[in-house]
């Protein structure tokens, strides 16, 4: 019996054009789908098969072969211009602003901005002291590279590992009243390398992580992927409702800042501690944007506050107060062996290069000098003052008892749109945006320091106030062309660098 379907078809067509036809109808028939499967007694009951049972046996080959369909490859490149548009459409995107600092005398804190190198005053870098144009920094690091050359030449275990290296160590070991610490390439490597290696490896460790944290904390604890528990930003309170739910004899970590890099608030250190202690916990300190900066000998929080002891794993940086480059952590001798021995983030890293090394030595010791006392003191007169021309400028500001200083200004287009005016004025200072902060607590954050002078604070604050009438955005102004809008007085805010103090004043 032939094929109804074949069978109403030109003989020649389907003789030509065979192969095609069954390839792209082939599977409508219940007969041959079921043949291509199998050929059982109660497969089929069509009456060609039944009669020519032997003449049938497998498809043809012209049927199987070359049957591809075709996949189109992934379109990567459009996938990345969506990733990027949706940071643009959001003004999330970060553009990358060419700024040469310099480090001259009298020329230091400007820097060469864009394509025509123009002169601006920066106001947002962390080398908060200056100390990375300190000829002292400056000289020790030269004669390292006359010495030992420019680079490492290796991993720590492979021709990386040097006297100066081991000095380094000693030293911030030293500063921070511990037995033992151990440098990286950075304070993210750190503190990632540090939190993922120790809430790995202690068994059934749980973490208390404070929600204000870097995210090279946020990294470490996530890749470590231990249980985890995250208290309220500085809120002993919280953190001992956390933790005392949980149970006795289980390693813990408790994690937290001692000045926050965006608001510049200053952690209650002791009390936090002590209710880490009190719970069986290890604390683990970041005092990133505070060493250098507080202490007699500029070793942080910690030192200023007499709870260096309390502080049983500290994580530092050498690319901020310090000047130059790279992160560390200091501790009990065997807590360091052992992420010495078990962190791929310090053992497959190239060690700190010679020139690196000796100037943060310099630094380390510089600042921790009648010098670098000198210099915090001008630091924080100069924080001070700006805090106050703020205030009597009536422009907006976070509080903040720390040298960082944040101006909210709500809004990632707003924001971007103040720098951008603030740059044409001469003064450069970074928006702060999304993933940094939180939507809506988009800032300026400003970071003044001991070589800024209190003209220059006068010349930012009068450039401020054009920059948010240039943009439209209202704040509650009281100062007019350097006097008081009510009664038409001059008023003017008084440095007082040598009026000692142990915080800032804290303006709300």
């Amino acid at each position: 019996m032939p094929c109804p379907f074949l069978g109403s078809l030109n003989q020649a067509f389907v003789r030509n054009y065979g192969s095609s036809l069954m390839k792209q109808y082939g599977n409508y028939c219940p007969i041959i789908s079921r043949g291509f499967r199998s050929l059982g007694k109660d497969e089929t009951k069509c009456p060609f098969i039944q009669q020519n049972n032997n003449s049938i046996s497998e498809a043809p080959k012209e049927m199987t072969e070359d049957i591809v369909e075709t996949v189109q490859p992934y379109k990567y490149e459009n996938f990345f211009n969506e990733q990027i548009s949706a940071k643009k459409r959001d003004y999330s995107y970060r553009i990358f602003r060419k700024v040469s600092r310099l480090a001259a005398d009298g020329m230091y804190p400007q820097a060469l901005e864009g394509q025509e190198y123009r002169q601006v005053t920066v106001w947002c870098a962390n080398d908060y002291l200056g100390a990375s144009r300190h000829p002292v920094v400056q000289d020790a690091a030269i004669s390292a590279i006359k010495s030992y050359g420019t680079g490492a030449g290796g991993t720590r275990n492979i021709a990386g590992n040097s006297q100066l290296t081991e000095k380094l160590e000693g030293e911030i070991a030293k500063l921070h009243k511990k037995p033992a610490a151990l440098i990286f390439s950075s304070c993210f490597v750190a503190n990632d390398a540090t939190l993922s290696t120790l809430a790995r490896i202690l068994p059934g460790c749980i973490v208390y992580s404070d929600a204000g944290n870097h995210a090279s904390m946020i990294q470490g604890i996530r890749n470590s992927r231990a249980t985890k528990h995250i208290f309220k930003h500085n809120d002993p309170k919280h953190l001992r409702e956390l933790l005392s739910k949980s149970p006795a004899g289980v390693p813990k970590l408790v994690v937290f800042e001692t000045v926050h890099s965006m608001s510049g608030a200053i952690c209650p250190l002791e009390e936090m501690c002590n209710i880490a202690h009190e719970y069986g916990a290890l604390t683990f300190v970041d005092e990133v944007h505070a060493v250098g900066l507080y202490g007699k000998h500029g070793a942080g929080i910690g030192e200023e506050r007499g709870v260096q002891h309390l502080i049983d794993i500290v994580s530092g940086t050498l690319g901020k107060a310090y000047g130059n480059v790279g992160g560390y952590i200091a501790g009990s001798s065997l807590l360091i062996d052992t992420i010495r021995s078990l962190a791929p983030g310090f053992i497959f890293t190239t060690a700190l290069p010679p020139p690196v090394l000796a100037g943060s030595l310099a630094a380390i010791r510089l600042l921790a000098s009648e010098e670098g006392r000198t210099l915090r003191s001008k630091h924080q007169a100069i924080v001070r003052y700006f805090k106050l021309s703020l205030l009597v400028a009536g422009l907006p500001q976070l509080p903040s008892v720390s040298h960082i200083v944040p101006v909210p200004i709500q809004g990632a287009d707003k924001v971007a749109l103040v720098a951008e005016s603030l740059m044409k004025r001469g003064h450069y200072v970074q928006a702060i945006n999304y993933p940094t902060v939180a939507r809506g607590e988009e800032r300026l954050r400003f970071a003044p320091g001991p070589y800024h002078t209190p003209e220059m604070v006068d010349s930012l604050v009068t450039a401020l106030i054009e920059s948010f009438h240039e943009n439209n955005i209202s704040f509650d102004q009281f100062m007019i062309n350097g006097a008081c809008r009510e009664c038409s007085l001059e008023y003017k805010v008084d440095m007082m660098q040598d009026e000692p103090f142990k915080f800032q004043v804290q303006v709300a």
